[in-house]
């Protein structure tokens, strides 16, 4: 049996956006050079933190000139944000995946790009915590699905939040949604870090 290939991703922090991205773009093209990876991908999934909150169209706009290939983006800010094996926590970073899906089988969606040229099975979303009706708005979204099942995460930033769908925009929901022929596997991750000193448990009741 054919070995599946990689989607190659990359992630990098330096203060300038523009640096970041270039370290990221270096990444990419490494490993899209390698035969186990993927040589083009054509949806881009591209996480920020929120230090490059501002200049997200702009950093979008760089990556999509240096990634023609790629025909739709989709992501949005953190604090904090993750790829194999580190974590970026207020600190300048991005993270970007290219998946190698056929054109067809995904389909971007935002409160401006209504989903309707595929019929969905499953979906990625970005959500802003601060949208009314939130719940509400989910559940609609699920519903669209065929199986129901959505996965995903809030925009997060200590100023203003950006969700990124074919352009960069605020508030509602927005995100990818698959078809049926598009397997997916998904996990819920969550980082983590100690908030004081280190203590020596000296007594314990049970769980306390």
């Amino acid at each position: 049996a054919q070995a599946m290939k990689l989607f190659p991703y990359a992630h990098a922090t330096h203060p300038q956006w523009r640096m970041a991205a270039a370290l990221v773009l270096a990444q990419l093209r490494a490993q899209m050079a390698l035969p186990q990876y993927h040589a083009e991908g054509t949806l881009g999934l591209l996480y920020i933190t929120a230090h490059y909150g501002n200049d997200a169209q702009a950093l979008l706009d760089y990556l999509s000139a240096e990634l023609p290939e790629v025909t739709d983006w989709s992501g949005t800010v953190g604090v904090g944000i993750a790829a194999n094996n580190v974590e970026y926590f207020d600190e300048p970073a991005l993270v970007l995946m290219l998946a190698a899906l056929p054109v067809g089988r995904f389909q971007v969606f935002s409160g401006a790009r209504p989903l309707a040229r595929i019929e969905a099975h499953t979906a990625l979303v970005h959500a802003d915590g601060n949208t009314p009706d939130l719940a509400d708005l989910l559940e609609d979204m699920s519903a669209r699905t065929g199986s129901g099942y959505l996965f995903g995460g809030l925009s997060a930033s200590r100023t203003a939040t950006c969700q990124i769908a074919d352009g960069v925009l605020q508030g509602g929901l927005s995100g990818v949604a698959f078809s049926r022929d598009v397997a997916l596997v998904s996990r819920v991750t969550q980082g983590c870090q100690p908030i004081g000193p280190s203590r020596r448990i000296t007594a314990c009741a049970r769980n306390v």
